[in-house]
């Protein structure tokens, strides 16, 4: 049983690379608050009751699995002088939760909302989803027990939290317990997890005595494989966002065609921006993926140790430019 589990999450990790994506959201603050949660905010086609669990829990992920081992220790970024003086003059307090789109992004993020003011602290880990930042969730989790969303809402009392989830399944996220992607159960998942989490962080925030934090869930860009299944999963966050109060960052969509939001695209028209910087903007294209990675945004290769994108990349200046774009226009209510 253990080859074969070995082998299962060896070959799930070397599909990761082939798998595309992005993520992005695009209603304004005020269109995705509303009043309190409905029963039941699923899009229609979700099925009306949650997914079924198996009996028993499946075993967690061995350290080899790809880029959900080891997750690095979350960073928190400094201004851009490096002085820490974003921390001291913050208007807000954010933290970002995600997966290994968080990863790579999480040091660009940082440095654009601290240049802005606010205190940020990052907590993304490579191959993770929702349901691994629920606090109970633990055997089966790639996110440690003091970092948990409760945990860090406790510890680092933010104002705003980012969710920035991509839609991992299984193979590469052992707490969705052999709900595959793009099935009904995955998107009743996907539902079920995000009402919990928001439960558990907003919870967390009442009893520390806190304001409840406004959440950002961030839309995610073309699937290269299954472009329906992030259409489907986007819908999923808008209509949650809608029905909690939320916010969402339409970071997707700088990383998609214009004419066809859904559309994978490895390289898009540059803009005036990536026109005046250097290496960005190659015969009028600016370069978002790799020709080797449909997924991930940085143009270094992937490492085994999962890291913040150490080479400038177009994919993770526009991503993380509409997501410091929201939560900054969002504090400044």
């Amino acid at each position: 049983m253990r080859v074969r589990w070995w082998l299962l999450c060896t070959a799930g990790a070397l599909a990761l690379g082939l798998i595309g994506l992005l993520g992005l959201g695009g209603l304004t603050a005020s269109e995705a608050r509303t009043t309190p949660a409905v029963p039941d905010d699923r899009p229609e086609y979700l099925p009306a009751s949650p997914a079924p669990t198996p009996a028993s829990p499946s075993p967690s992920a061995p350290p080899s699995a790809g880029p959900s081992a080891e997750p690095p220790a979350p960073q928190q970024s400094r201004a851009a002088d490096g002085s820490g003086a974003g921390e001291r003059e913050a208007s807000g307090r954010v933290l970002y939760l995600g997966d290994s789109l968080g990863t790579e992004t999480q040091r660009e993020l940082g440095d654009r909302l601290t240049e802005r003011g606010h205190a940020y602290r990052g907590a993304p880990y490579s191959g993770t989803t929702l349901c691994d930042y629920l606090a109970g969730r633990q055997d089966d989790s790639l996110v440690p027990p003091e970092d948990k969303a409760a945990e860090l809402v406790r510890a680092f009392r933010p104002t705003t939290v980012v969710l920035q989830f991509w839609g991992n399944s299984w193979g590469y996220t052992p707490c969705m317990r052999q709900t595959e992607s793009d099935t009904a159960a995955y998107y009743a998942r996907y539902a079920d997890d995000a009402r919990a989490l928001t439960r558990e962080i907003h919870d967390a925030a009442r009893d520390a005595g806190l304001a409840r934090p406004t959440l950002v869930w961030v839309l995610q860009g073309p699937d290269a494989m299954r472009p329906d299944r992030v259409r489907r999963v986007n819908d999923l966050y808008t209509a949650h966002a809608r029905a909690t109060g939320g916010v969402l960052a339409d970071a997707g969509a700088r990383v998609a065609p214009a004419a066809d939001r859904y559309a994978y695209a490895e390289r898009l028209p540059c803009t005036a921006a990536e026109r005046a910087r250097a290496g960005f903007c190659e015969n009028g294209t600016a370069r978002m993926h790799r020709s080797d990675d449909l997924l991930h945004f940085c143009l270094a290769p992937t490492t085994s140790t999962p890291r913040p994108c150490p080479v400038p990349s177009p994919g993770i200046v526009r991503y993380t430019q509409a997501i410091a774009d929201t939560v900054h226009a969002h504090l400044r209510r």
